[in-house]
């Protein structure tokens, strides 16, 4: 262990951020026998993966027989149009089923078929009923189960620490003659009391989550600030596919207080429907080309597909268009505020009252009937909800090696939501779930066998100390600007210009104004010396690696002149070929940030053949 003047522990293994990834990824890696510290930025059990609800997507084939991995793989593929990286699909579709029964293994208590087995629903984008769920509340009980699981297995936890620096080397050179950098460790501070803290590790897994603070309507909660893909590029990781994100369709637009949060697709998998002020279904007249022969024309035959699917009969009607994957429908709601047919608080209405008895809502549906009758004054088994669309997942992050999630930082993964590749350029409802216990395995699996094979490697006391003087630095400023002045600026600059719909001339403009608002980050001062839970350090922190995540969102944007998955643009907007076959790639250069379009790898003929299938 290095001398340093903080407080330091030493793993072999750290992982950063205690989800759904997390957990997985430290319960795998303390089976190795290894030493394990998990860092929690809020308390355990309290990450964002409870707030998920619709359940996680895998091919049992519990409800469906016909179901199976290559179905899930081409809904996959097809959902991110075809921008994923296959391989990642392909052992995210093989694997999932196998990272579900472990969970009923563990004790979670999934809702059952009448025969007892997992009872599975149907969601946006999945051609069968897939999702495995426990009502409305699956996030919360994943995080339940893999929480129990997990502090038996003899991990380090570690709640309410902030890491504001991943310590290590950063990759040197170009091209061919690039070399990689190492990670050695994480260097932060206790949220309680502002004390410094050192944590040495052989390998770092980073499963922080999602990106949504940095938008003025967002579906997430506090802790979701881009701060693994900040601390990857300030180490010289790199971020991939940022242009990308998700604006669900559905997230609730009234009371103001409430706005954005969010309603599960499992309202429409249960039959929910949504439709304008005049009391049109407005679905039937956004049916994307790549999905039209799958859906159904007519109100009656996407009844009968509901009707007869959701009873275990397999229907040789065609999906409702209320279920198409989620960038489709938020683009049609957007679209119907635009012109004029919204509700009266600038959404749609999504009716499940006249669909399902009151009964069969409250069973199903127990979150979504509290929530609006407690944030809203709605009994929704009487009366439609109002959705609008919220930023809700950053199918972008940081770049991995879809067989081990390592970055081109030696030492250094990533799974979940802050590491990119399996989704492309659009996720289905559901994946986010399995993802993080797919990846979140094999992130743990990789991290441990680096850090057993690898010797361990002394932090730089030198570096620490730039990187606590860093951190202090707002402390010491004699005037400043106030850090929740320019978070809540970043948020309507980003809803305003490259939020659901984007152009040329706002993404130049949202560009000048992240300029402006990184100035303005650089003189923040924090008032008082106290650092006891100083809520205005914290913002600080979040604030530079909201900066960074939204730096590459917009460049990354600017350059994709199509419109494709969660990326859409009036001035582009259908496809273009040509931009099928790259990624946008971000990275610290010496005069900024720079980008790269990079190939997508090649696809296999053998796989190739199982997306060719269902044509």
């Amino acid at each position: 262990m290095a001398e340093t003047k903080y407080e330091t522990h030493q793993h072999e293994v750290l992982v950063i951020g205690a989800g759904g990834a997390g957990l997985r990824a430290a319960i795998e890696a303390s089976a190795m026998g290894l030493s394990v510290g998990l860092i929690c930025k809020s308390l355990l059990g309290k990450a964002h993966t409870v707030m998920a609800e619709g359940g996680v997507a895998a091919a049992l084939g519990n409800v469906e027989p016909k179901d199976n991995w290559k179905v899930h793989f081409r809904d996959t593929m097809k959902g991110g149009r075809y921008l994923n990286q296959w391989r990642m699909a392909q052992l995210h579709a093989m694997e999932a089923p196998d990272r579900v029964n472990e969970l009923e293994e563990w004790g979670a208590l999934f809702d059952r078929t009448k025969d007892g087995r997992i009872l599975q629903r149907n969601f946006g984008g999945h051609k069968y009923p897939r999702l495995a769920h426990v009502g409305d509340r699956t996030g919360l009980e994943m995080i339940r189960t893999l929480q129990q699981h997990g502090i038996h297995t003899g991990m380090h936890v570690y709640m309410e620490c902030t890491i504001t620096r991943l310590l290590g080397e950063s990759p040197t050179g170009t091209g061919a003659s690039r070399t990689p950098g190492r990670v050695t460790g994480a260097f932060g501070y206790w949220r309680e009391n502002g004390k410094f803290v050192v944590f040495e590790a052989k390998a770092v897994v980073l499963a922080t989550g999602g990106i949504g603070r940095a938008f003025k309507v967002n579906s997430n909660s506090w802790e979701c600030t881009g701060d693994g893909q900040g601390l990857a590029y300030l180490l010289g990781a790199e971020i991939m596919d940022q242009e990308f994100m998700q604006f669900h369709p559905t997230g609730m637009v009234w009371p103001p207080s409430v706005r954005g949060t969010l309603i599960t697709e499992g309202v429409r998998g249960e039959g929910g429907t949504l439709r304008n002020k005049d009391g049109k279904r407005i679905m039937f007249d956004y049916i994307h080309p790549l999905y039209a022969n799958e859906t159904a024309d007519t109100e009656a035959e996407a009844d009968r597909w509901l009707k007869e699917s959701t009873s275990g009969i397999t229907s040789t009607a065609r999906r409702t268009p209320d279920l198409l994957p989620r960038d489709i429908v938020a683009r049609a709601i957007h679209t119907e505020v635009k012109e004029g047919r919204g509700s009266p608080h600038g959404g749609v209405f999504l009716d499940i009252f006249s669909r399902r008895s009151a009964d069969d809502i409250k069973k199903k549906l127990p979150a979504m009937y509290h929530q609006f009758k407690e944030l809203g004054d709605v009994d929704i088994t009487k009366e439609p909800m109002e959705v609008g669309p919220t930023a809700h997942y950053t199918m972008g992050g940081i770049r991995v090696d879809p067989e081990t999630q390592e970055t081109c930082v030696k030492g250094l993964f990533a799974a979940g939501e802050c590491a990119a590749g399996m989704h492309g350029a659009n996720r289905l409802g559901g994946n986010s779930l399995s993802d993080l216990l797919v990846f979140g395995r094999i992130a743990g699996l990789h991290a441990g066998k680096f850090a057993k094979a690898a010797s361990a490697k002394s932090v730089d006391p030198a570096q620490i100390d730039q990187f606590a003087s860093d951190a202090l630095e707002p402390f010491n400023r004699t005037e400043g600007v106030n850090p929740f002045a320019v978070h809540e600026d970043l948020m309507n600059v980003m809803q305003t210009y490259c939020g659901i719909m984007r152009n040329e001339k706002d993404l130049q403009t949202c560009l000048k104004e992240l300029d402006r608002l990184n100035e303005a980050a650089s003189r923040t001062k924090i008032g008082g010396g106290n650092r006891h839970y100083n809520t205005g350090w914290h913002e600080v922190i979040d604030l530079r690696n909201m900066l960074i995540v939204s730096e590459a969102m917009a460049r990354s944007a600017l350059a994709r002149k199509e419109s494709r998955g969660g990326h859409a643009r009036d001035d582009f907007a259908e496809m273009d070929a040509a931009f099928g076959k790259i990624n946008h790639v971000c990275r610290a250069g010496k005069n900024g940030m720079e980008l790269e379009a990079v190939p997508l790898p090649d696809v296999p003929d053998e796989i190739k053949k199982v997306l060719e299938e269902d044509k």
